[in-house]
């Protein structure tokens, strides 16, 4: 018998949930392993922004299940303690006229048939709630009241608490360095000069996902990109948690921005970002054109923030798919062997679900939509997942 039912390679947000709905649902020997502390890598670089609309269905059914358990964090995990840091503010997206205003009206009723609470409301509704910033009365507005955001290290370390109360073993400071593999199975993991067996490996390796290919020989589509963040603050007109998270399809870099540290406004673009020919966590300079171009972006949204002052800027780093949507389901030439990679930004807010719907498909169970939706095999097969609002934006 295997030392471990399964063995989950990857301590960030994913890979703890990963490894606590295994436990929930009956697997009392599992192995979650990090090559650092859990949560300090990409995780850590999250915006945090949790949301249901996306125009692709799937994404919708599975951000809905995650905000079911992020709405109710404490009673989910069966922990009075657990706390999500949700502030739920709701979440704003504006469209230009024209091929985005209707797939923006195409995402806002698919939400509305999954019994969401989504509509469209005019410039003036939505000056009410986010009263600085301007809106034309030629753009089409979504508003979304059951969004917000939460905290990236309340989330992981709450999973990741309950799972070790489950029975799950975490060992962090673990770096896996291959997969034992034989007659075209994995069945455990090597970690050194360490051999650990399973019955099956779980790779969750975001941004490292590459070395699964490495020891498989079996390559895998994956792009890996570094994003630029920055909070901007005035005093003049402070961006308060009662604001509403808001998405700008008619910037060019397709802009979001939420409320950070009460007053300070968090912004990024949601378009592709620099590529990287290795994944390299270390926080890099987000430099002074880039600063710029964005601000000019945001001014033209935010009068009051032309003479906003930059407070704080970092990058994170996204695991990019070739249709912005993960991989997830076993891997196709190797039995026991595990995907969940490729969350392109968007691992934050799926978390929860992933989590069990991974796990369900481990055991054999049904989930929220079919596995065989974010196969590798989507990529050969032509079944691409793509977004309505472009690369790099929301799917």
């Amino acid at each position: 018998m295997a030392n471990y039912q399964s063995i989950v390679i990857g301590g960030g947000v994913i890979g703890v949930a990963i490894a606590y709905h295994l436990a929930r649902l009956g697997q009392r020997r599992v192995l979650l392993l990090d090559r650092g502390r859990l949560g300090e890598g990409t995780t850590a670089q999250s915006s945090c922004i949790l949301r249901t609309h996306y125009t692709v269905p799937e994404n919708v059914l599975l951000a809905q299940a995650a905000w079911r358990v992020y709405e109710d964090f404490a009673a989910y995990l069966d922990d009075r303690d657990a706390d999500c840091g949700l502030v739920r503010c709701g979440y704003l997206i504006a469209a230009p006229a024209g091929e985005k205003s209707a797939a923006l009206a195409e995402a806002l009723a698919a939400q509305r048939r999954f019994g969401i609470h989504a509509e469209a409301i005019d410039a003036g509704a939505a000056r009410r709630l986010l009263p600085i910033a301007t809106f034309g009365d030629d753009e089409l507005i979504g508003y979304e009241p059951d969004a917000g955001f939460a905290d990236a290290y309340l989330v992981t370390s709450a999973f990741a608490r309950s799972a070790r109360r489950l029975g799950v073993t975490v060992r962090e400071n673990t770096a896996v360095t291959g997969l034992r593999l034989g007659g075209g199975r994995a069945s455990g993991v090597v970690c050194g000069n360490e051999t650990i067996d399973a019955d099956r490996v779980i790779c969750v390796q975001n941004v490292w996902s590459g070395e699964l290919a490495r020891w498989t020989g079996v390559a895998l589509p994956l792009a890996i990109e570094r994003h630029s963040v920055m909070s901007l603050e005035t005093k003049s007109a402070p961006y308060t948690r009662a604001m509403p998270v808001f998405k700008d399809l008619g910037t060019p870099g397709l802009l979001y921005c939420r409320s950070y540290g009460g007053a300070q406004m968090l912004v990024s673009e949601g378009t592709p970002g620099q590529a990287l020919a290795s994944p390299d966590t270390e926080q890099a300079d987000v430099p002074l054109d880039k600063v710029v171009e964005v601000g000019e972006q945001v001014a033209g949204r935010f009068p009051a923030y032309a003479e906003a002052g930059l407070a704080s800027s970092w990058t994170g780093l996204y695991d990019v798919t070739p249709d912005w949507n993960p991989v997830l389901g076993p891997h196709p030439e190797i039995d026991g062997l595990w995907l969940a990679y490729g969350f392109s930004g968007h691992g934050f807010k799926l978390a929860p679900a992933v989590g069990l719907l991974l796990a369900q498909a481990v055991l054999g169970q049904p989930g929220v939509v079919p596995i065989d939706t974010y196969s590798l095999a989507r990529f050969a097969q032509g079944r691409l997942l793509a977004g309505r609002y472009g690369a790099g934006a929301v799917s």
